[in-house]
């Protein structure tokens, strides 16, 4: 019965994830010290490097009332403006790195090409 109910939890955790990918990607080095570099618009507060990020497809980001918002686990979350990442992106998917703690956040985003 354990080992039934392990299984059925590893599939519901490996459907959760679907379309959530890591974004740094080791086959393109020439993009580490892009992503080392990157900063949040406003604040200027660094991104990390692009391990911490997460590349989003475009269902899973938008713009509304002229501000952006990106869907973490199910949930639409309001990108504050001062996380806007405004350099021209090399990786090319959508990218942002969240925060999670007493409230889920927005450290950085990156806005990729709508299709």
């Amino acid at each position: 019965m354990l080992g039934k109910v392990s299984v059925l939890v590893g599939v519901v955790l490996s459907v959760a994830f679907v379309g959530v990918a890591i974004a740094h990607d080791h086959n393109r080095p020439e993009l580490n010290n892009w992503f080392m570099g990157l900063r949040a618009g406003g604040s200027g507060a660094p991104c990390c490097d692009g391990s911490d990020a997460t590349s989003l497809e475009d269902p899973d980001w938008d713009m509304k009332d002229g501000h952006y918002r990106v869907r973490l686990d199910g949930e639409w979350i309001d990108v504050p403006p001062e996380a806007v990442v405004t350099v021209p992106n090399r990786y090319g998917s959508a990218l942002v790195w969240p925060y999670s703690g007493y409230q889920k956040g927005i450290r950085c985003f990156m806005p990729g090409t709508m299709g």
